[in-house]
């Protein structure tokens, strides 16, 4: 299978997450625009990116002949949808800019979390899922 597509993406989303970062470092109140910005155009490319998943990704994986392939996209699969969700309720409390100025700890909080947990599913995908699915 050609994963070329997801892992660009994977290397698109944490080079948005780095331009946050560098946004959040120079004050969240002072680029609270900048940052609602840079994260309606995170959340259209995780979207599509997970929907891709989705509808490609691990459904090929799930017919894997290997049953420990299937299986791996299957577990993939489901503890995906557990971050999907975290990463939308996040998109959704601060999907405005004046949201994002009023409370900056909060979001920088919440914010940290949320790019932590998918930081790290980024890097299980590249270690674990995509060598698999390059198999297939």
């Amino acid at each position: 299978m050609d994963i070329e597509r997801f892992k660009k993406e994977h290397a698109d989303l944490m080079a948005a997450v780095t331009s946050l970062r560098e946004l959040v470092q120079h004050g969240v109140g002072e680029r609270a625009d900048a940052i609602h910005r840079q994260l309606s155009a995170m959340n259209s490319a995780i979207k599509l990116h997970l929907a891709a998943e989705d509808r490609m990704l691990y459904p090929a994986l799930m017919k894997a002949a290997d049953p420990a392939v299937a299986q791996t996209g299957r577990q993939f699969q489901e503890e995906m949808g557990g971050l999907a969700a975290a990463y939308m309720a996040f998109a959704a409390r601060w999907n405005l800019a004046g949201k994002i100025a009023a409370d900056p700890r909060g979001f920088r909080d919440d914010a940290n979390d949320v790019f932590k947990a998918l930081h790290l599913r980024v890097q299980r995908e590249n270690r674990e899922l995509y060598p698999l699915a390059e198999r297939l």
